[in-house]
């Protein structure tokens, strides 16, 4: 029985690293298109996510732990908009360092691991069920 608890516990710290992922990840697509509002100025930089092991001392197992959140340092694109209230003195403005189709599918990934942790979850509670049945 206390494997049976152990594994939901390991699951449930891995669905609580997915879910920051994935809310980094709403986050990253929220602002795919959000320039600066001052000339010159840095647009929303992409962000990501970062993991680490950790030794839960109780369980006696390493699980997953969210590390950090940290901005993506990669070149911003330009575009030229002469017009725009964030446009340098060439008139071009920078832009988000967001991809969208990569976003989705770092999504679908988080999406992937976070229902394969809550299927952990669901049959441990069910194995555990099943010996309770058979104990009776």
């Amino acid at each position: 029985m206390d494997d049976l608890k152990a594994s939901s516990e390991i699951a449930s710290k891995g669905m609580k690293a997915q879910a920051t992922r994935l809310r980094v990840i709403s986050e990253n697509l929220a602002n795919a298109d959000s320039t600066s509002e001052v000339a010159g100025g840095e647009p929303y930089r992409r962000k990501l996510v970062t993991f680490r092991n950790a030794l839960d001392k109780a369980l006696g197992v390493d699980t997953v732990r969210v590390k950090r959140i940290v901005n993506d340092r990669s070149k911003l694109p330009s575009k030229y908009d002469p017009a725009h209230p964030a446009a340098n003195a060439q008139g071009y403005v920078l832009q988000p360092n967001v991809n969208p189709l990569i976003e989705m599918t770092d999504m679908r990934e988080a999406q992937r691991s976070y229902e394969a942790n809550m299927n952990v979850i669901s049959a441990s509670r069910q194995m555990v069920a099943k010996t309770l049945e058979l104990l009776k």
